[in-house]
């Protein structure tokens, strides 16, 4: 657990899953990505988090995200590696003493299926529901927009379960920009992973954390060049890390990382091409080990 003034923060580890190595790193070569992040297997997948983040103060607990859910036809499954042997969104907070009915808000950074799976779940008949019936869920306007008429690039990212039963629940909030949802915790709007993406940035007591979605999915994204192959719009995704990095290290954020396997979060250090990152931090205690 990490403690930003009066937010508690904590990671939440909803499984293991794999994604392709090129696709992950674009125009860098294998040997580079390979030595920067983890070899790839058999069929070229890297091994992937999917690391919500749980923020609890007085007056509300709120989860950033939330896995790719336990909705996955058995064919996903298996092209996706999908692992939830060891933890899954409901185990995970269960540990952490949180009941789905206590989540008071979720902030879905975009809606792709890694990031938004968890959001709805299959009840004891058979039905789509909300998993978390008391939240709202918060996500940008353009972005929903966005989803509900996908590129044919980026179709097979979006799955409307994922994120239609929310609207008609009535539970689905769309947010206009950028600002305060809640007095410290702020959200920036980036475009070049998708259009209208949420970050998160907790803020309190002289100390920030960002939770870095898409931006920077991995630590092995801090580096400027390292931009997956899976973002509509990869210049743009160069300018906003550019943008965005020097003020996270000249004001000392706490970077997380949501699909990073091994490192939870990390403080940046300048390079002369930039910035990597400094000594890993844990956040949430989890027992790990890294695939031989």
């Amino acid at each position: 657990m990490l403690q930003i003034g009066r937010f508690q923060i904590d990671v939440v580890e909803t499984g293991r899953f794999g994604l392709d190595g090129g696709a992950m790193f674009g125009v860098v070569p294998k040997p580079l990505w390979e030595r920067a992040y983890h070899p790839a297997d058999a069929a070229n997948r890297i091994p992937m988090a999917a690391r919500a983040l749980l923020i609890r103060w007085d007056n509300g607990t709120v989860l950033v995200d939330t896995g790719n859910g336990t909705k996955m036809p058995e064919k996903q499954r298996q092209i996706y590696a999908l692992d939830m042997s060891r933890y899954s969104l409901q185990s995970s907070l269960h540990r952490l003493g949180v009941q789905p009915e206590e989540i008071t808000a979720v902030i879905l950074t975009h809606l792709h299926f890694d990031h938004a799976g968890g959001s709805t779940r299959y009840d004891e008949h058979g039905d789509i529901v909300p998993t978390f019936p008391n939240a709202r869920y918060y996500v940008q306007r353009d972005h929903l927009l966005w989803a509900q008429q996908p590129t044919e690039k980026d179709r097979a990212s979006f799955i409307p379960e994922d994120f239609q039963p929310l609207a008609a629940a009535g539970l689905l909030e769309s947010l206009d920009g950028e600002g305060e949802l809640y007095p410290g915790i702020h959200l920036f709007v980036v475009h070049g992973h998708t259009r209208a993406m949420q970050l998160v940035l907790v803020e309190d007591a002289g100390q920030h954390l960002l939770y870095c979605a898409d931006l920077c999915p991995t630590a092995a994204h801090v580096a400027y060049p390292y931009i997956m192959a899976y973002d509509n719009f990869p210049l743009t995704t160069l300018e906003e890390k550019k943008r965005l990095f020097p003020r996270a290290y000249e004001e000392g954020w706490l970077l997380c990382f949501e699909h990073d396997a091994f490192v939870q979060a990390a403080f940046l250090q300048p390079t002369s091409k930039g910035f990597t990152i400094g000594k890993p931090v844990t956040i949430t205690e989890y027992e790990e080990k890294k695939p031989e």
